[in-house]
Parts: structure tokens; sequence; C-alpha cells
């Protein structure tokens, strides 16, 4: 890549996929006790993380444009997420998306869902974590299979009526059920979290890893976003980084990845412009185009942004 090539994709604008706001008081999981959570301890960001500060933290590098993530509100206090959101949008004008919560293994999720459409416009899907792990730690679901509960796929095919899709959060271990899931809904596009969240570096585990994430790419509406590949090693590793997200785009495309930077849990072990240019000088081998697509054009398209 030349220097004008160089330069080009360093001023490319930025689209972050995957980010959090919160405020302490409304998250039991950052006020009580500290529990069980894949990216590790996390005390430094035990406290209010508000929009001011992610725009400090992400302007600078280059994002002009967000979608934010769902971070696990107490039950039924999905809506008022949904409602505080849309208000801090309206009086910052960030976030430009976001991917609500709903529990689609309730009687009554269709309402939830109908109620999250009415009061915010910005909601473009749902997020409903599904990831377990023989490991404790890794663990959030009871069990591995709920996507295949009869109640579950009756109210994820609901998420058609509103034209939204689905954030995918398994492990490779889930990752046969997660494909026959994505085939069964065409109408609904995926969205498979953090590559696919390979946490088994080994040999064994790597090729468990593919071998799923090679199934899940045969789906056409099966996206990924690039995302958290700080969650199990607690660092930016641009060659971790390079590693994942390479072969990723190689399978995938890149008009089927998106950039998210996970802030503020990757805040944890990085700074935000640290994060970015490992990305970027990761992702350096592929075309300017590509580039492009990954950093702004695909999460475009996805998350119907103006």
């Amino acid at each position: 890549m030349d220097k004008t090539m160089n330069a080009a994709v360093s001023e490319m604008p930025i689209v972050d996929a995957h980010h959090h706001v919160w405020r302490q008081n409304d998250l039991a999981w950052l006020k009580g006790p500290m529990q069980p959570r894949i990216f590790g301890p996390y005390e430094p960001i035990r406290r209010d993380y508000p929009i001011e500060e992610y725009l400090a933290d992400a302007k600078p590098a280059g994002v002009e444009a967000s979608i934010y993530c769902q971070t696990n509100w107490p039950p039924k206090g999905e809506l008022t997420e949904v409602e505080w959101i849309d208000a801090e949008a309206r009086r910052s004008g960030w976030p430009h998306a976001m991917t609500a919560y709903c529990n689609l293994l309730a009687e009554d999720a269709g309402d939830m869902l109908a109620a999250e459409a009415k009061a915010s416009k910005l909601v473009r899907g749902i997020r409903m974590q599904l990831h377990w792990h023989e490991n404790p730690l890794y663990r959030f679901q009871p069990r591995p299979d709920l996507m295949n509960e009869r109640l579950f796929r009756q109210n994820l095919a609901k998420l058609q009526d509103h034209g939204w899709l689905f954030e995918l959060q398994v492990f490779a271990s889930q990752m046969k059920d997660a494909a026959a899931l994505v085939r069964a809904f065409p109408g609904i596009p995926f969205v498979l979290l953090h590559a696919g969240m390979l946490e088994d570096l080994s040999a064994a585990g790597r090729a468990a890893w593919m071998e799923g994430m090679r199934r899940l790419a045969e789906l056409p509406n099966m996206y990924v976003k690039l995302s958290g590949l700080g969650t199990f090693i607690h660092r930016v590793d641009e060659a971790h980084i390079a590693d994942v997200a390479l072969q990723t785009v190689e399978w995938f495309g890149a008009s089927r990845c998106v950039f998210g930077s996970n802030y503020p849990i990757e805040k944890l072990w990085s700074n935000y412009a640290e994060l970015v240019g490992a990305y970027r000088r990761a992702l350096s081998p592929l075309s300017e185009a590509d580039q492009a697509r990954i950093f702004f054009g695909t999460a475009c398209g996805l998350y119907r942004l103006e």
C-alpha cells in the first residue's frame, strides 16, 4: 500500500457498530457484587459511562456514526432502556441506531417488541444473548440450545413485522444450532457478535471455531461484527485481530462484516485510538474498497443509517 492509499485509509470515516453507554444506577451488574463476565474483572467501568465520554473517546478516531447495543437492564427494564437511549440521541445526536433487548422466551414478547418500536424509531434489531459454555465463567444462559425452543422461534419470527435484525451471540459449540436457526429465518438478517467469540486458541479450539464459522458463512443473511477481540485475552493484540478478522472476511466477504469497538468494555485494556489503529493496520492487506465497507459502508446499509 503506497503512502497515498495509507493516508486515504487512515482518514476513512468509521461507523462503530457496537458500543454501550450507561448509568451505573440502572444496572445491577454495575452496582452490586461483581458478576462473572466473559471479559473478566471490570472494576474500572463500574461507573457511569455517558454519551459525552463515548464521544470524547471515539470521535477523535474518525467515528462519524454509532450503533448502541443493549446492556442487560433488570427484567422489564428494556423499554425504559430504549426510551432513555432515544432521549439521549435526541439530546446529543448520538447514537444513530440501537439494538434493543427483548426476552424472546416470554409469552408477551410480541407486545414488548411493539412497545419498543413505538418508543423509538432508532431500534434496528434485538440482542438476546444466547451464549453458553462449559466454563461457568463464560456462561450466560443455563442451556446451550435455547434457540431451538418453539416459543423463542415464534417470537423471533415477529422481528420481521418491524424489519429488524437479530444479533446472535454464541460460542463455537453452538454454531451448528445457530446455522439451523439462521437458515430457518431467511427474512431476518442475523449479526454474529465478536466474530464468533474465539476463546480457545488451541489447535482444537481454533478448528471448532473455523468449522462453525464456515458453516455460518454459507448463509447469505448472516453478518459478522469484527468486535470484542480483546475479550478473552484482555489486550489489544494486532496479530490476533489480523488472524481472526482477515480469516472472517475471507469467509464472509467485506459486504457482510462490520467494525465495532465494544466500548467501554475494551476500555479496560486500551484507549480508543489504539484500538482503531490496531484494526486499521490488521485489515490493511485488504483493498481500500473492502476496508471502507468494513469500517463504514456495510454498517450503513445493515443498520439503515441515513
